[in-house]
Formats: C-alpha cells, structure tokens, sequence
C-alpha cells in the first residue's frame, strides 16, 4: 500500500512539473531567465516557483517528449491541427524501451491534448480577427 502512494506521488508531482515545465516555455521562461530576474529584482530565487529543466523531468516524460517531437502532425485546412500520426509510434517504444509504458502512452496523449487545444483556440483567435476586420469593413462601405 505504501509502495502504491508513493508511486502515486511520483506522478503526481511528475505531471506538475510537466505542466510547469510546458506554461513556462510558453511564456519564454527559463530557469536562467528566471535567476536573472531574481537577480535584477534582488530578490533570492525561491525554489518552488523556479521553473523545472529538461533535467527535472523523468525520463520516461523526455522519451515521450523527443517521440511527439518527431511524430508527424495531422493537419488539415480550416481545422488545424488534430493530433499526431501515431503509425511509427511501436519503433519509437522500442528504441526508448520506457520503462514505465502506460505512463509513457499518457504522457503522448497528454501532450497531444494540449497541442491541439493550443491550436484550436489559435485557430479561434484568427478567425476572430479576421471576423472582426470584415465585419468592419462591411460596416464601413454601409456607411459611405
């Protein structure tokens, strides 16, 4: 029973740096950039808010990383982007050999979901413009 909670904790504390570590690079911050505004500010760095490294993660989640990375997108016009092609995914289990392969297929799926909800509300965000600047323009001739 304690081997099973603290495997549990393992991962759960392996999908907050993970999440950590995607919303960081989102924004462009790295634990150098962040030292460096500690430093700026004079401010000690703390470590809990310190964004993790490639090296904090586990190395099922970079074997997993690396695979999406090289997997093919599927993207079709109007829609974007709606996942990766998985065709090739049983090599890339047998080159990294995961020792952990559910949790290897979850963290895959995890960042597809995320890829694809990035590219949806991308999608959303240029349709809206366009939308707008049409609608402005339409609007504008009713008008002269």
């Amino acid at each position: 029973m304690t081997l099973t909670t603290f495997v549990a904790s393992q991962k759960e504390e392996m999908w907050k740096r993970l999440e950590n570590f995607f919303n960081n690079l989102d924004t462009k911050m790295t634990q150098e950039r962040y030292l460096e505004v500690c430093e700026q500010l004079g401010q000690e760095p703390n470590p809990d808010k310190m964004p993790p490294a490639w090296e904090d993660l586990p190395e099922v989640a970079q074997f997993a990383i690396n695979t999406f990375n090289i997997l093919g997108d599927r993207v079709y016009p109007e829609i974007g982007y709606v996942g990766k092609d998985y065709t090739n995914l049983d090599r890339f289990i047998r080159l990294y050999e995961p020792s952990d392969e559910e949790l290897f297929l979850e963290i895959l799926n995890w960042l597809d979901s995320r890829a694809i909800k990035k590219s949806s509300e991308q999608l959303k965000k240029e349709y809206d413009k366009l939308k707008r600047k049409s609608g402005g323009q339409k609007l504008g001739n009713i008008q002269r």
